[in-house]
């Protein structure tokens, strides 16, 4: 408790008393029992017991979720989620869920050789009862909306009070890059929202239990995770437990060494499929230009907007974290890789690899502000000890990162108070309808390609392609090298080919490479749906290259 002290924090009462957290504003009387009665007495009288911020905080992540679960679900059923990165994971878990090998047909690669995303795992059981993508995009909004709860509960100690711990809980959920996450289709990075957050909670608070085991969770969402635990556990060497910090380091490495190095070249023949982001060839060539060239890497840095994704990142805070940022300095690292990469996507905020950055910017703004003194005593001037009154100064900081929030998710946030023109799909519009129509005519055992906007409709399946692949390859396979090919067996064994009635020229030329081949089953409006008449042989075209599937067939 002493170390707590010294870092400026307000002890909780609990530690002083040694009963559980009660009210805020006493001590609960449930609390003081003991044993197994005491605890359910607890567990059934906690509504009961909870605190206006409680109340507050808890609505505020509740219908955060509600509003992003049925966002994401209205995008999905309105046509405006895709192959990439929608269909993908969805037919990946589909196919765990029937203990098949996830070998993901739309990308030619095996769901853990993309990304050693093991947290997807557990999306398997609830996809036997429950198998719809909506599932995901629940989990997605459930996970970073979660990450405000380590927030709360580290921030009503911190500073004090529960009221100040609920603006800094809302200033995360309503961070740009928090909202941006969950409608950019689906992604695992966003387990990162709520694990992360309460490693770090787990570290600031010293409870080892619960920062193991989000430590672990924070691994398996994806091998990179390590960009934020290896300093984390810098973090807690040198400011908690020296032994933890260091186990953390080498745990995490070791994890990712094995992610890359084991799991991911045995199924796509390289560690990593990503090393061409990284600029002037690499990281040797990033070290030789910082040493040769200086220069260059301060353009690079500076070019392309990336200082204006940084301020944008930080801005929400206030930059109140510079007051004590050892914490917040956690995200420095992704950050840093964010704004070092030559693909464009990393470094805007309505992207995924942004949400990565916010726990510990977040957490980072509590733990600096809880250093500052919760008032100061002015004197007024000419009268040796006479009080003027003491200033809130905590008060005022919280109040200024409330207003920093609301501002920077007015400008940058997809809020619905936001300046930003928000699209929340159109489940029911004409193209979507009809677009159901015919796909309700394809067999659910059937191979089918089809049009991007409509795989991750048709996803649960063992073989769905995103036309022209398999007649013309795109993006597929580990190396994405068999561009032009034709997947002669995938090809042939293609049933079911459904594409949009308005159609660019690649689109047409694709098309008319291979319709000899294919009978008209229905049309609308909006949609063409055939089917492969077994008696025409497909026309030739490209080159025919053998099928790499990795799953052993």
């Amino acid at each position: 408790m002493m170390d707590r002290l010294h870092d400026g924090a307000v002890p909780d009462v609990t530690e002083l008393v040694g009963v559980g957290h009660g009210t805020g504003d006493g001590i609960d009387d449930a609390s003081a029992q003991d044993g197994d009665e005491g605890r359910l007495l607890r567990v059934l009288t906690a509504p009961s017991r909870m605190t206006a911020p409680q109340w507050l905080m808890t609505a505020a992540v509740v219908l955060y979720v509600a509003y992003f679960t049925k966002r994401t679900i209205d995008l999905h059923h309105g046509l405006a989620t895709a192959s990439y990165d929608s269909a993908l994971y969805d037919q990946g878990i589909w196919l765990l869920s029937r203990f098949d090998a996830p070998f993901v047909t739309m990308m030619g690669r095996n769901l853990f050789g993309d990304h050693a995303s093991f947290i997807l795992l557990f999306l398997v059981p609830v996809y036997w009862v429950f198998p719809a993508a909506g599932v995901m995009f629940f989990a997605q909004a459930a996970a970073i909306g979660a990450g405000a709860i380590p927030v709360f509960l580290y921030g009503r100690r911190r500073l004090g009070s529960e009221w100040y711990a609920l603006v800094a809980g809302a200033a995360y959920l309503v961070h740009p890059a928090i909202g941006w996450t969950n409608l950019e289709n689906f992604h695992p990075d966003a387990f990162l929202g709520v694990f992360v957050g309460f490693a770090i909670y787990g570290a600031l608070e010293r409870r080892w239990r619960v920062y193991v085991v989000f430590v672990v969770l924070a691994l398996l969402v994806k091998e990179d995770a390590s960009l934020v635990v290896v300093p984390l556990g810098c973090w807690v060497a040198l400011r908690r437990d020296r032994r933890i910090g260091v186990l953390t380091i080498l745990g995490s490495v070791a994890f990712m060494l094995v992610a890359m190095f084991l799991v991911m070249r045995s199924l796509v023949g390289v560690p990593t499929r990503n090393t061409w982001r990284i600029p002037f060839g690499g990281p040797r060539g990033v070290l030789d230009t910082a040493v040769t060239n200086p220069t260059e890497l301060v353009d690079h840095l500076r070019g392309d907007g990336r200082p204006w994704y940084l301020f944008q990142m930080t801005a929400p805070f206030a930059w109140l974290f510079l007051r004590a940022p050892s914490v917040a300095l956690i995200s420095a690292v992704v950050l840093f890789t964010n704004v070092l990469s030559t693909f464009w996507y990393q470094y805007q905020i309505e992207y995924h690899y942004s949400l990565v950055a916010v726990p510990a910017l977040s957490l980072g703004t509590v733990y600096a502000i809880g250093a500052v003194r919760d008032r100061v005593r002015l004197r007024r001037p000419g009268r040796i000890g006479a009080d003027g009154g003491a200033v809130p100064v905590r008060g005022a900081l919280v109040v200024v990162l409330g207003v920093a929030a609301l501002v920077t998710s007015y400008l940058w946030a997809p809020m619905p108070w936001g300046r930003t023109p928000l699209y929340y799909g159109a489940p029911n519009s004409p193209l979507a309808v009809a677009a159901r129509e015919l796909m309700a005519e394809i067999p659910p055992d059937a191979s089918v390609a089809a049009h991007y906007r409509l795989t991750p409709h048709l996803a649960h399946r063992r073989e769905i392609y995103q036309f022209p692949t398999p007649f013309r390859v795109e993006l597929y396979g580990p190396d994405d090298s068999l561009g032009g090919a034709r997947l002669g067996r995938r090809a042939e064994g293609v049933e079911y080919v459904m594409l949009p009635t308005s159609r660019d020229a690649r689109l047409i030329a694709d098309w008319a490479s291979i319709e000899a081949a294919f009978d008209v089953v229905d049309v609308n409006e909006y949609w063409v749906l055939y089917r492969r008449d077994r008696s025409v042989e497909l026309p030739p075209g490209g080159y025919d290259a053998e099928p790499v599937d990795g799953s052993g067939g």
